[in-house]
């Protein structure tokens, strides 16, 4: 079996934790409220303004032997640069203070998460960042493009409200098949150990993202 396909495996009950967060049932039936869209826009502007940063972290702490991979964080952030001002933008078009989500703050749940994005890149293995990488893009793929569609009918919002979703949908597959490929040249077992482990975590993390929206309890484990 190949380490991407294992990964997969291993951290499904994490991902299944993850969308029975009652957001993403509210979306579905049509629920959702402006107020609970734009507060979702603002988490996620708080942890997508620390992408770039946190691959240019992570490919700066790589060792020698993985020049491989830090070529390829060096194209993940030739993307990923600028996204945070889509979100913003999406943010203006549903009538919301963009300035004011730019100097506001996190969650803690968010901020819990993007400190253990940069903890795990700066104490423990740079490799551990890729289970967030697999996370939020696999995440992504799976809600992006259907929630955007859902939300925008409950809510008569214009397209350009919509930049950060649709487009992570659609460019978030790509990435996936292209993170697929990095991942299953990891051979080593500690270091795929490791990137499972550091999966499981972001996956129970980035639920109480989506649990603090909607003020659902916390699970206390994953």
């Amino acid at each position: 079996m190949s380490f991407f396909n294992d990964l997969q495996i291993q951290s499904a009950n994490a991902r299944q934790q993850l969308f029975e967060a009652p957001i993403f049932e509210m979306v579905n039936k049509g629920e959702v409220t402006l107020e609970l869209y734009i507060a979702f826009l603002t988490q996620a502007y708080h942890h997508v303004k620390h992408t770039v940063p946190l691959l240019m972290a992570a490919g700066a702490k790589l060792p020698e032997e993985k020049e491989w991979l830090r070529t390829a964080i060096a194209e993940y952030i030739e993307e990923e640069l600028g996204h945070q001002e889509w979100i913003l933008n999406d943010i203006a078009a549903c009538g919301g203070d963009k300035e004011a989500v730019r100097c506001g703050l996190p969650s803690i749940h968010t901020e819990l998460m993007v400190s253990f994005a940069y903890d795990m890149i700066g104490r423990v293995n740079p490799l551990g960042f890729f289970g967030m990488v697999h996370v939020l893009e696999g995440t992504s793929i799976t809600t992006a493009d259907k929630s955007a569609d859902a939300i925008q009918q409950a809510l008569t919002l214009p397209n350009k409200a919509f930049s950060y979703l649709r487009s992570h949908g659609s460019l978030d597959q790509e990435h996936v098949k292209f993170f697929e490929g990095l991942m299953d040249r990891i051979s080593e077992p500690t270091e795929q150990a490791l990137i499972i482990h550091a999966a499981k975590r972001f996956y129970y993390l980035y639920g109480n993202v989506f649990r603090g929206l909607t003020g659902g309890p916390i699970p206390c484990t994953v």
